[in-house]
């Protein structure tokens, strides 16, 4: 409204964030008073010092394990969300851990939208902000209103704390179904909204998703091994526990299998987080300069957000993709939803290529990170696998380790 602002001392730093406005910080209304009298003048606040970042783990400490780095590095460059389905110890919560250290610091502008649903939720202590993206991990007993918002003042909850960040949900199929299913909507619109009898409150929760699960009750089961012996409805029943609509809003699926006493005697891997940081900054520049030199919309800067125009503009396949993605639809397994994200996670996949369009073996590699919901769809991959068609080397073992299946 271009009107100045008073405000407690202790939020005066907060608030200086803000800029732009007149600010008053008083400690007491006496010397709000005295300002107006003119008998004492009051400074505008200082904006609060930036915290220092949090120490990320690095992605050299994980050995093996170098499919799912590979899908960790597609989706911190597109922003998509993840899920990694695997035995326990087999390094998915270590994974999803050093997600954040391949992510680019805050802008401005995420900083300040994300700092004020921070500041409604009482977490910043006298102004002091941090560029780090946030990371938040609600354990599996959290409640709808706790992941959602809620409360008698309605206070954000995970997933909008989760603005410009990562929320990570560990032991997916253990939350309550009401709570999974309350993140779908925000998943495709970025914002929640919080209806109360005493309130209706819209908080933004444009966060990204990546998730974790064994791949049944007792945690043996999997593709190819077999070793639950109440496989395979022990994974059927398990992973039911989940709804469709929610599979098929998650981009990539990638499963971890065991680590071996092999892996665990190699030597540290050549490449770590700064590496495939480097890779992640170079493909999200490309997606930003897209955008904004075609002079669209820049909040679809990201892939995993594109829609519309900007889809069809840089998204469209080559004629040998379109037709194997085709093939991927009418064999069954991708619905109108898997289509577009199939094609924003193609289109992620060429960015970290350094590709200006979009190629067969990206729609390949794409499509095998989407999970299969029915046998054909899994008989597909095969199929695609033996002719070739699997980027970088994949062999049928390596799209049954990619493929969620659940025979």
């Amino acid at each position: 409204m271009g009107l100045g602002l008073i405000c407690p001392e202790a939020t005066g730093p907060e608030a200086a964030w803000a800029g732009g406005a007149r600010i008053l910080a008083p400690r007491s209304l006496i010397g709000v008073v005295n300002h107006f009298k003119g008998t004492q003048v009051l400074r505008a606040p200082e904006p609060g010092a930036l915290a220092a970042g949090r120490a990320t783990p690095d992605l050299r400490e994980v050995k093996g394990q170098e499919s799912a780095k590979r899908a960790l590095e597609i989706a911190a460059a597109g922003g998509h969300n993840l899920l990694f389905v695997g035995p326990p110890g087999s390094g998915k919560s270590m994974m999803a851990q050093r997600l954040p250290g391949l992510l680019p610091p805050l802008t401005s502008q995420e900083l300040l939208e994300t700092s004020m649903v921070w500041s409604v939720a009482g977490l910043i202590e006298r102004g002091a902000l941090t560029r780090d993206r946030p990371f938040r991990s609600p354990h599996h007993s959290a409640s709808m209103a706790a992941l959602t918002g809620g409360g008698l003042r309605a206070k954000p909850g995970e997933a909008s704390l989760a603005h410009n960040g990562v929320l990570f949900l560990d032991e997916l199929p253990e939350y309550s179904a009401q709570a999974l299913d309350s993140l779908r909507q925000p998943l495709e619109t970025g914002e929640i909204v919080v209806a109360r009898a005493n309130a209706h409150i819209r908080y933004p929760a444009r966060f990204q998703l990546v998730a974790a699960m064994n791949p049944c009750r007792c945690g043996l089961g999997g593709a190819g091994r077999g070793a639950c012996g109440k496989a395979p409805r022990c994974q059927r029943d398990y992973q039911n526990r989940i709804s469709g609509p929610m599979f098929d809003r998650i981009d990539l699926t990638v499963e971890t299998p065991p680590v071996t006493a092999a892996d665990m005697a190699l030597p540290p891997p050549a490449e770590g987080t700064t590496e495939a940081k480097a890779r992640v900054a170079a493909a999200r520049a490309m997606q930003e300069d897209r955008v904004r030199e075609a002079g669209l919309d820049p909040a679809q800067g990201l892939n995993a957000r594109a829609s519309g125009e900007v889809l069809d503009r840089f998204a469209t396949p080559d004629e040998a993709g379109r037709m194997l993605l085709m093939r991927a639809g009418e064999a069954g397994g991708l619905t109108a939803r898997g289509w577009t994200r199939t094609l924003r996670l193609a289109r992620t996949i060429a960015d970290l290529d350094g590709a200006t369009g979009v190629l067969r073996r990206h729609i390949a590699e794409a499509l095998i990170y989407r999970r299969a919901t029915v046998g054909a769809e899994a008989d597909f991959d095969r199929r695609v696998a033996h002719r070739g068609d699997a980027p970088f080397g994949l062999r049928e073992r390596d799209v049954q380790q990619a493929a969620f299946t659940h025979d």
